[in-house]
């Protein structure tokens, strides 16, 4: 214990020193990503992510204020300045870092088709030709079957909720989304015993980045240097792992089975 005290002063003991410390942060949320964010009835954001945040707000000492946004205005409103920072499950790829800056990754998530019970799957071009492939708009989902599938039929969804819909309806004969996400929004929800995953789950940096990070202005350097010592804190404490096995029964920081 005195070890991770230590290592934590230390983190906190370089940020100060380095750096210009954030006393206000406007998050960025989705809400509507179980277990990652949702939407509770009393207007309030819950899930993983959220419980994150909230302790990477203690560890930096900062008043931090949650923005409910949707997937595809996330990046739009942190750059015209309506919010500091975001987390709502944004993998760090070379495309996002052209216009916007990442802190360390605090989750690492692979990405797995779906599709109903039965259907056959080959991750070729020649096999998805034609075929109705539902992703969300501007994810790493997006860009994988776009890459890969062009002769599909790509259909894209501002909420993954929307996409779940039409899988149900028969509209869409696969779905590609975050394991765990699709999981937990589709298949263990009423109905979703009629669905299951095909293929192996997908991680390529090429495609899915290397995990998921706060996403920053590029400017906000400081800003970066601060999360980047919370999130190692959290770590170190114990915090992340006490929040983490709430909802997981695997390392969410790696994507692995502990």
């Amino acid at each position: 214990m005195r070890k991770i005290s230590l290592l934590i002063s230390i983190l906190i003991l370089s940020f100060n020193v380095s750096a210009r410390q954030w006393k206000n942060i406007r998050i960025e949320v989705e809400g509507l990503y179980p277990p990652f964010s949702k939407s509770e009835p009393d207007g309030t954001v819950s899930g993983f992510e959220i419980d994150i945040a909230h302790a990477l707000c203690t560890k930096m000492k900062a008043k931090c204020t949650l923005i409910k946004i949707d997937w595809d205005a996330l990046i739009p409103s942190l750059l015209v300045h309506k919010g500091d920072a975001i987390m709502a499950s944004m993998d760090i790829t070379k495309q996002r870092k052209m216009k916007v800056a990442f802190s360390d990754k605090y989750l690492q998530i692979p990405a797995s088709f779906v599709a109903l019970k039965g259907t056959g799957y080959k991750g070729t071009n020649t096999f998805m030709k034609d075929k109705k492939i539902g992703v969300q708009r501007s994810s790493t989902m997006d860009l994988y079957v776009s890459e890969n599938f062009p002769s599909a039929i790509i259909k894209r969804y501002n909420s993954v909720d929307e996409m779940y819909l039409d899988l149900k309806a028969a509209r869409l004969n696969y779905i590609l989304g975050n394991y765990i996400a699709t999981k937990t929004g589709l298949l263990e929800k009423k109905g979703g015993n009629k669905f299951a995953f095909v293929g192996p789950k997908l991680s390529n940096p090429k495609w899915f980045g290397e995990g998921v990070g706060v996403v920053v202005r590029k400017g906000d350097k400081d800003l970066v240097i601060q999360f980047n010592a919370a999130i190692k804190a959290i770590r170190a404490d114990g915090t992340y792992k006490k929040i983490q096995d709430h909802y997981f029964t695997f390392d969410a920081y790696s994507g692995k089975k502990q």
